[in-house]
């Protein structure tokens, strides 16, 4: 029988889509404020709706269809933040595209970016969530507009903007198409991700590392089908930013005993825990530690090991990255 795990446990969420962690009931809201008719993507229930991976890809864009000016960005900020916080989670970071907020243009960005960042320090005051953001590339929109992403990444990195990443269909486009954008967002000093690892296969991680060279792997998980890969994920302590619930909701693995990640582990990757997209995936980061626990009777312990390499991986300064690390280990 596994261990109860307190679902007050202060915890880290590296791998946040920000539209994507959007409450249905706030989409169904902007919608009708705005007279938008997206019914389809709904269900009865009022759950998000899609068939597959590529189904919720469209549905994603729909729901983001609403999301129209900096102030419902602002919104949407405060709502994702208020949801973490009932998941105990102390420090996030969530995955922005300039592509759904200013449509790429580098002025627009900004005043997007100035309300997101307000929001955030709201939510940090109100709920106790330290937020950071990752510009985020969409593979699917193609390198071209990967250049102009990673250009208003590195005009617009600070103290709330830290990282680059690449997220999207795995299997358009290759990882050396974004080499460009990565090396931009490098040289102004951003800290890299990459999705990989989901759909795409072991071969799609090695891709990412060989060409993009992140620190970090969103997903990641099929490296385990190439076990000279995983130790070189172990051995250069590349993190993995592991989302079980995701992958078993779209049928990457057929259970929470059948991921990889407690075989990862065991293998001495860093693996970290997320939601990605969670009203998506109908699941919160407490039913997420709940089923590993019962998958894999991992107790509270290994929980706060897993969210203290999560605190040190994370793309913040020194100071915040102490704090946090202070309030998982019950030193604060």
């Amino acid at each position: 029988m596994s261990e109860k795990i307190d679902p007050a446990l202060p915890k880290v969420e590296l791998h946040l889509h920000f539209e994507g962690a959007a409450p249905p009931a706030f989409i169904r809201g902007l919608a009708k404020e705005k007279n938008l008719d997206i019914s389809r993507i709904f269900t009865e229930d009022g759950g998000y709706d899609y068939r597959d991976f590529w189904h919720f890809l469209e549905v994603y864009e729909a729901a983001t269809s609403t999301l129209q000016t900096p102030e419902d960005f602002h919104r949407l900020c405060l709502a994702v933040l208020e949801d973490r916080a009932r998941d105990g989670v102390v420090y996030a970071e969530t995955f922005l595209s300039p592509d759904f907020c200013g449509g790429g243009d580098v002025s627009a960005w900004r005043e997007y970016l100035h309300a997101i960042e307000e929001a955030a320090l709201i939510g940090q005051r109100d709920f106790g969530v330290t937020l950071k953001g990752i510009v985020t590339a969409i593979r699917h929109f193609g390198p071209e507009k990967s250049r102009a992403t990673a250009l208003c990444a590195a005009e617009t990195k600070g103290d709330f903007l830290t990282g680059f990443g690449l997220a999207g269909d795995e299997k358009l486009h290759h990882p050396r198409d974004f080499t460009w954008a990565f090396d931009c967002a490098r040289e102004a000093g951003l800290r890299l991700t990459a999705h990989a690892g989901e759909w795409g296969g072991a071969q799609s991680v090695r891709d990412a590392l060989d060409h993009l060279k992140p620190e970090r792997i969103g997903h990641g998980v099929q490296a385990i089908d190439d076990l000279a890969l995983v130790d070189r994920l172990a051995e250069d302590r590349v993190v993995l930013e592991v989302c079980p619930g995701s992958n078993v909701f779209l049928g990457v693995y057929p259970s929470f005993p059948a991921h990889p990640v407690d075989k990862l582990r065991e293998r001495e990757v860093i693996v970290t825990l997320s939601t990605d997209d969670p009203p998506f995936f109908r699941t919160t980061l407490v039913q997420e530690y709940e089923a590993l626990a019962r998958a894999f009777n991992w107790t509270e312990a290994d929980f706060r090991a897993i969210n203290a390499d999560a605190a040190r991986a994370a793309f913040c300064d020194a100071a915040t990255k102490d704090r946090i690390l202070q309030i998982i280990e019950g030193r604060a």
